[in-house]
């Protein structure tokens, strides 16, 4: 390849070689900057983002747990109050739940309690998600009880590029950030810049552009938004499409703008709808915009159980692609034709490829 293309060429990795990438180019950039939890040092390197890492900056830096998740998350924070800048991994969601009580009334706090003159800036890594039959103590998507929490900052990537650039912006936050990640984002592939450019976490990305309504996701439930406004699109309906990316701050203006345009609202949640993040646009939009709606807002989100390990109750559980078309064809008001033949035509797809795994190019192990 002639060097001109080569430069030009997009650089693809996937979002587990972007947040490896960024967390190595974070520690030699800034010697207070370590890692620690549970499986940091396996070979398997929590899903690949820790790969080689110890390798390269040694035990000191990079630091296995022990089974223990309050007392190393209390050890993390008081590493941040003494100038440091850990980054913790979580291989579950489900793990952090066992140090709330450091995350909430420790680390989200200690700014407010000591009248500023205190920070905890450390970077706490969860990963959430479906696959595997991991079932319901392994599968959950909890962002909604991070981010009721004031003090902490909580993003949640969809694509390679947000998964580097949303980490090196949580790095350089003076205060904790949540950074949760799903598993099968983890295999999204896309342009990685290779030079460490922290992003701001500033709120969400408009993906697709229309005027039929606006619809907001989070996470991996914003690469099955994108695979139905495509479908949308090439029958006429054309949504204005945002990903959500912060969840605190959760700064709506951008959104309630496209509201007032195209009055209608959909929201694509990667947990649960009730009391979800979803739940919380709805009620904000809604109180911005109420004159501008011409359709009652939709809330697309996990249904009102535990999550499911058996694939019969899985395939029923997840809202996919499909889902959204028939969801955004029916506020918009769609022929029910037109709607059903989407719908089918995404099944279709969707079905040749196993339940579990979230495209071809899965590579596991979990």
């Amino acid at each position: 390849m002639p060097d001109a293309a080569r430069q030009s060429a997009p650089r693809i990795l996937d979002a587990a070689d972007a947040i490896r990438e960024g967390t190595a180019q974070a520690m030699r950039a800034d010697e207070r900057v370590f890692v620690m939890g549970e499986g940091a040092t396996d070979p398997k390197g929590v899903f690949g983002t820790t790969t080689g890492l110890v390798q390269e900056f040694g035990t000191d830096r990079v630091m296995e747990m022990p089974v223990a998740e309050n007392g190393w998350t209390g050890v993390a924070i008081g590493a941040a109050l003494c100038g440091q800048r850990p980054i913790l991994v979580h291989q579950r969601v489900e793990f952090s739940l066992l140090a709330m009580e450091q995350l909430v009334n420790n680390a989200a706090k200690i700014h407010y309690v000591s009248g500023g003159r205190h920070r905890a800036p450390l970077v706490v890594r969860l990963v959430v998600g479906r696959g595997w039959g991991q079932g319901p103590a392994h599968s959950q998507s909890l962002e909604a009880l991070f981010a009721h929490i004031p003090g902490l900052k909580v993003a949640m990537p969809s694509s390679a590029a947000d998964a580097k650039g949303l980490l090196l912006g949580a790095v350089q936050d003076d205060g904790p950030v949540i950074l949760i990640e799903h598993r099968w984002v983890h295999y999204a592939r896309g342009h990685v810049d290779p030079e460490p450019i922290a992003m701001p976490l500033d709120g969400p990305r408009q993906l697709r552009s229309g005027d039929d309504c606006t619809v907001v996701s989070t996470s991996y439930m914003t690469l099955e938004a994108l695979q139905a406004a495509d479908a949308l699109a090439a029958a006429g309906c054309n949504v204005d499409l945002f990903d959500l990316r912060v969840l605190r701050p959760l700064k709506l203006d951008a959104i309630v703008a496209s509201v007032r345009r195209t009055g209608r609202l959909v929201t694509v949640d990667t947990g649960h709808a009730t009391y979800g993040i979803g739940a919380e646009i709805v009620a904000r939009v809604t109180a911005e915009a109420f004159s501008s709606l011409r359709a009652a807002p939709q809330r697309i989100g996990l249904p009102e159980h535990p999550t499911p390990s058996a694939r019969t109750l899985a395939e029923a559980y997840y809202p996919r692609s499909p889902k959204i078309v028939a969801t955004i064809g029916d506020v918009v008001g769609m022929p029910k034709a037109a709607i059903d033949e989407i719908v089918h035509r995404l099944a279709a797809e969707r079905d040749a490829v196993p339940l579990d795994i979230p495209h071809p190019s899965f590579k596991g192990p979990f």
